[in-house]
């Protein structure tokens, strides 16, 4: 069996790629059972965020396997392999454990240290169990990936007032506005008709930051007005006026800034929708939603400028730095806990062994009580039977307790393999080694 990680991030493909891999938790389901009719494919998870799809395995055969998931990602998306192929990365064993630690940390997150990728590590491990795509090597992987994130944000001040995608992309409205008005810094965005386009829990980081940078009000649209006006109510502070996503096109022509983020397999908003329009001689949009909102054309118009995911490097390496020297720190505690898995995964290989032997000495003390027993008579009571019997059991657990634990304990491979090697000659075993 072989651990592996399939897929791409905002390191390794532009967001026109990225968008049609993405993967909603409504089709989640049906992807995973799809990875795992693969034969080769014994467990499966994904990952999906605006930033990365990436599917964790458990496999048969490596190269097997990691092309199964290759096969799966290219007909999910459309694309032909070889046009995937130079986006995909693929990890293997400790380097798989080594960079899901790091995704659960935050340390390859676009804006270091955010907060947001631990709880969608979270949900993998949760669908993963709900749809039981994840067996006892995935399950125990996920859960310390969890563990370990939670770690590195108690332990360290990586997690202190970092930024998310959602506040990195009022940053550079704050940025752009600044520059248009010959000013290169952030400004406050009190001057600036707002409005947000969805009320999920980006939308929700959004109005958070709005309201910490001084935003005067925004309209916030979307299909359901009584799921925004309960999210508005959480934000006293900012006025927000909640309207139904039919009030798109209005908003689209009285507003200066517009940030997008709904979970639309296709844009809504387009260079045909907007040139129908009567709209202020200028429109700033701000897409974080991946697949894109906003259309890739819009930035033909006069007058429109557009911005989507990727262009958040822009104002994220701005507060890079000051967060490296602790995610250095935090880098040595991953070591520690990928460690620690890969010596409970090693430890699994004494497993067929321990089993054959307890499968042996049970069939000894099996074969001994009934000859005790009928040398006893048949006076023997029910109890006095059990007694005998749990003697022998106890017996057995003394004796199999110290070789099982030797086995199991953490230890060098090679040590592991002539200990394991020791057990089977001494006591006859089948060789299980494959």
């Amino acid at each position: 069996m072989h651990i592996a990680v399939v897929g791409l991030s905002h390191r390794t493909a532009p967001v026109e790629i990225r968008e049609r891999l993405s993967i909603a938790e409504q089709s989640m389901e049906d992807s995973l059972q799809r990875l795992r009719a693969d034969e080769q494919v014994l467990e499966a998870s994904i990952l999906s965020t605006c930033n990365r799809l990436e599917i964790y395995t458990l496999l048969r055969n490596p190269e097997q396997g990691v092309s199964a998931v290759g096969s799966f990602l290219s007909q999910h998306s459309g694309l032909e392999l070889s046009e995937l192929m130079p986006h995909l990365f693929a990890y293997h064993h400790e380097e798989a454990i080594g960079h899901l630690m790091r995704v659960a940390a935050g340390l390859d997150s676009l804006v270091l240290g955010e907060g947001q990728i631990l709880s969608q590590v979270k949900k993998m491990y949760r669908l993963g169990q709900e749809h039981r795509s994840i067996g006892p090597i995935l399950n125990r992987l996920l859960n310390q990936a969890v563990s370990t994130g939670k770690r590195v944000r108690s332990e360290t001040n990586l997690g202190t007032g970092a930024v998310s995608i959602s506040s990195a992309a009022v940053e550079l409205a704050q940025l752009k506005v600044g520059q248009a008005r010959g000013i290169d810094d952030l400004v406050p965005l009190d001057q600036e008709q707002i409005a947000v386009v969805g009320a999920g829990r980006m939308a929700r980081l959004l109005l958070q930051h709005l309201q910490a940078k001084g935003a005067s009000g925004v309209v916030l649209l979307n299909r359901t007005v009584s799921r925004a006006e309960e999210m508005a109510a959480d934000f006293p502070a900012l006025p927000v006026q909640c309207r139904p996503l039919t009030d798109l096109n209005h908003c689209l022509s009285t507003c200066s800034l517009v940030f997008t983020s709904t979970g639309a397999d296709d844009p809504i908003i387009t260079a045909e929708r907007l040139g129908q329009l009567n709209r202020r001689s200028s429109l700033m949009l701000v897409d974080i939603g991946v697949p894109r909102n906003i259309s890739a054309d819009v930035s033909e118009l006069s007058g429109i400028a557009a911005y989507d995911v990727d262009d958040l490097q822009e104002v994220v390496a701005r507060n890079q730095e000051a967060r490296r020297e602790i995610a250095a720190e935090a880098e040595g505690m991953l070591q520690q806990e990928g460690q620690q898995f890969i010596e409970w995964w090693d430890g699994l290989e004494a497993v067929p062994v321990a089993n054959r032997l307890r499968m042996q000495l049970e069939s000894f003390r099996e074969q001994e009580l009934q000859k005790a027993l009928s040398r006893m008579g048949p006076d023997l009571s029910a109890r006095e039977r059990k007694v005998v019997e749990a003697l022998s059991k106890g017996i057995i657990n003394k004796i199999l307790h110290g070789p099982v634990t030797k086995l199991r304990a953490p230890q060098p491979r090679q040590q592991r393999h002539q200990a394991m090697k020791v057990v089977q000659d001494l006591f006859d075993l089948d060789d299980l080694q494959s």
